[in-house]
């Protein structure tokens, strides 16, 4: 996420924000999609405003199972509820609050739905500071039943309560792809984001069907699926802190109406967004901790690096990139198969095109206090949810 000393058709948004603390304090601010064809968008965005929803406690995360307009939001305390009618429900659909960490940046941190199914996954934090990725089954009453509860990955974390990662996203292959951090602490100490036997500062991808045997397994196409001394289970690596990414499955002409952005964290000076091209095989090295965006952290361009396709400092008080997604709604005329992202700090909201080689960035002029993720509905409208509680809707002006 904002983490401190911080693409199938696919593209990836990889920031790399905050120096040595998220919790950086930031200035006040003011105020699966649709596979529908787009084209590149052209000239400037069109005006938004973000318009209330509800308020939750310090929402992470969003999500929707297939057959239902319900909005499932993850609090980072332990809680998922339900938005359903504009009525949140009275009791939470999960609670594992006596089993999450809040300190630093821990918590409840991711949430999706699997594909045609009312299985649910979360990503959080315990008392230790290790992640554990977790399957609920969701009743029709809105409620978990706790025995229908099966625990698929733990990775073990360092004493640095920061860069936990946190995003979990089905692909469209069907396939679970999870975000973690490098460990935490300042420069990845322990030089985890170039290190392939462990899951730190990584995208990890797996099937979390289980078998006879084990609770998940490795798609045989994974990159080092087959590679002696590294895990099956990685998918991308040199991340300082992936904490957001997203799929875009616009079905488009455009080179970026299909892909996964990934949004990593940067450290002190540089934020980056990455874009993976059609159909990408995996195994990127996206520099870290040898490289910050396009430039030296410790050593040079290591080969074969995957450079980002935009990237921005912290002159104006930014410091953490917020990964968001390609808008697919209707609602927005003029913002179709735009990329929308955010920065933690300043609170501002952008979009990101391509035209020919060259990507563009345009402010959208509005902007939110301490953003914590973006969140996408079935139409393809988006939403953003901060600290403070607040989940909008990003509307037209």
């Amino acid at each position: 996420m904002k983490r401190t000393l911080a693409a199938m058709a696919v593209i990836v948004v990889i920031a790399s924000g905050c120096s040595n603390n998220k919790k950086a304090t930031p200035p006040p601010a003011s105020t699966a999609a649709p596979t529908t064809s787009q084209t590149t968008p052209i000239g400037f965005p069109p005006a938004v405003k973000l318009l209330p929803v509800m308020t939750f406690q310090s929402p992470t995360a969003m999500a929707q199972r297939y057959d239902d307009d319900g909005m499932y939001v993850a609090e980072r305390a332990g809680r998922v509820r339900v938005l359903r009618n504009g009525i949140v429900g009275a009791s939470p659909v999960l609670d594992i609050s006596d089993e999450v960490s809040t300190d630093g940046e821990r918590g409840l941190l991711g949430l999706t739905f699997a594909p045609h199914s009312h299985s649910f996954y979360v990503y959080y934090t315990d008392k230790s500071g290790a992640i554990h990725i977790t399957e609920f089954a969701l009743g029709a009453d809105d409620v978990v039943d706790m025995h229908t509860r099966r625990d698929l990955l733990t990775i073990p974390h360092s004493q640095n309560n920061n860069h936990n990662g946190g995003q979990l996203a089905f692909g469209p292959d069907g396939d679970l792809y999870i975000g973690v951090g490098d460990g935490g602490g300042a420069g990845d100490p322990d030089k985890n984001g170039q290190n392939l036997t462990v899951l730190l500062g990584k995208i990890l991808r797996i099937n979390p069907t289980a078998t006879v045997n084990t609770p998940y397994t490795i798609p045989y196409d994974n990159p080092f699926a087959k590679q002696t001394g590294a895990r099956g289970e990685i998918w991308a690596y040199g991340l300082r802190n992936p904490w957001r990414f997203s799929f875009d499955t616009g079905g488009g002409a455009s080179p970026v109406d299909n892909g996964i952005w990934i949004g990593d964290v940067g450290q002190d000076k540089w934020e980056e967004i990455d874009h993976v091209g059609a159909d990408p095989k995996g195994g990127e090295n996206y520099g870290w901790s040898i490289r910050e965006g396009t430039h030296k952290y410790t050593g040079d361009k290591p080969t074969g690096e995957v450079d980002p396709v935009y990237e921005y400092n912290h002159d104006g008080g930014s410091c953490s990139v917020i990964g968001g997604y390609v808008y697919r709604g209707k609602a927005i005329e003029g913002m179709q198969g735009r990329y929308l992202f955010a920065d933690y700090c300043t609170g501002a909201l952008s979009t990101l095109t391509q035209k020919g080689t060259a990507w563009n960035m345009d402010p959208l002029k509005v902007s939110l206090a301490h953003i914590e993720a973006f969140g996408q509905d079935h139409k393809g409208e988006l939403y953003v949810m901060n600290t403070d509680g607040q989940l909008s809707q990003i509307v037209a002006a």
